[in-house]
């Protein structure tokens, strides 16, 4: 079986009325290009200021996530929401929530990012997500008509031991929808990418923010589809937009069949 996948690329800004509308169009191009899967950044209804204080969660019924199910009803196809800011018990926190939608624009999966990105980057560039978000604790494989899909988003992408559970798991593709920072992703995005891939042997789809944000944020973008030999299917180097690619479930079948590393993985005693 042969899935016409669809990446999108985005520039989100802090407008959440003006972002949806252009998901739409680019969903709906990607739509006419033949995808049955197009998947999201993360934070694509909107990018915040690092500065703010509080970020306004909402539910899984909310207006962004009902937005992305209408779209994914009326082109009919796989949507992967990357994420949003999902409402928690606590008044001052929210989730940072992956949503998986099916063709009828039902919930098939939601993912609740577990690592947080609390890191100071060279040049003195830092980020603190945990003051606004609370990590999730439960990796998520969703059964789909076009195989198991695994979630993720962003700063897990540097923790191979999830990307090894969902592959355990029986995840076929994985998600990392993302908002790299221009420094790391020019040092690490590719690089981290095409091993995941190729060490679970799993597709990557990987759709990313570029460009200049609110509060000056700058995010890397290099959006890109890598199958599990680790070849670049597609990629979209910068600007908005979208790209397309078949996953190839044969010839994933092959390369496990004639290189298969899970039969070989050994748990080592220390």
């Amino acid at each position: 079986m042969k899935i016409n996948c669809a990446i999108v690329q985005m520039n989100s800004s802090s407008d959440r009325n003006e972002n949806p509308k252009r998901v739409d169009e680019l969903v709906k191009r990607a739509s006419g290009s033949g995808a049955e899967i197009v998947a999201l950044p993360e934070n694509f209804a909107f990018m915040r200021d690092s500065g703010d204080e509080k970020t306004r969660g909402e539910r899984l019924n909310g207006p962004i996530i009902s937005r992305v199910q209408e779209i994914a009803k009326r082109e009919s196809l796989f949507i992967l929401a990357g994420s949003f800011p999902e409402k928690s018990t606590n008044q001052e926190k929210i989730y940072n929530t992956s949503v998986l939608l099916g063709p009828r624009g039902e919930i098939i999966a939601a993912y609740r990012k577990i690592h947080l990105f609390d890191v100071k980057v060279p040049q003195g560039e830092s980020h603190n997500e945990s003051k606004r978000v609370i990590p999730g604790n439960q990796a998520v494989v969703a059964d789909t008509s076009l195989g198991r899909m695994g979630l993720t988003i962003c700063y897990d992408l540097r923790f191979g031991r999830l990307y090894q559970y969902l592959a355990d798991l029986g995840a076929l593709i994985i998600f990392s929808p993302a908002a790299f920072t221009d420094l790391t992703g020019k040092a690490h995005w590719e690089i981290l990418i095409r091993s995941r891939a190729i060490e679970n042997q799993v597709f990557m789809i990987a759709p990313a923010q570029y460009g200049v944000h609110p509060g000056n944020r700058r995010t890397y973008g290099h959006s890109m589809i890598v199958d599990p030999w680790g070849t670049i299917l597609a990629e979209i180097t910068a600007g908005d937009g979208i790209a397309l690619a078949k996953l190839d479930l044969e010839r994933q079948a092959e390369i496990r069949k004639t290189m298969p590393v899970r039969e070989h993985t050994v748990k080592i005693k220390g």
